[in-house]
C-alpha cells in the first residue's frame, strides 16, 4: 500500500530555510513570492492488511522519527 507524509513546521515556528528559500526566489527576479514554508515529503510503501492499520504504522513513524512534534506537524495520505 502507497502513502505520502507531509511534515510542515507548526504556525508560529521560525523557518529559517524558507526565509532564504524565499530570499534567493526574489535574487533570481521572481517577485510576486510573499512568503515561504520548507517541509518534507515522504512516499512510503507499507506493507499492511488494510488502510487502518498502514496509518497507524505510519503514525508511529512520524511520532517516533519523521517529525518533531513540538514544532511539526505531520498528515498522513494512503494513495
Amino acid at each position: 500500500m502507497k502513502a505520502r507524509i507531509i511534515v510542515t513546521l507548526k504556525n508560529g515556528v521560525l523557518d529559517p530555510q524558507g526565509k532564504a528559500i524565499e530570499a534567493a526566489l526574489k535574487s533570481l527576479a521572481i517577485r510576486d513570492v510573499e512568503g515561504v514554508r520548507q517541509g518534507k515529503v515522504f512516499d512510503i510503501e507499507v506493507a499492511a492488511p488494510d488502510a487502518a492499520a498502514a496509518e497507524a504504522t505510519l503514525r508511529t513513524a512520524c511520532e517516533k522519527l519523521l517529525a518533531n512534534t513540538v514544532v511539526e506537524n505531520y498528515a498522513i495520505e494512503i494513495l
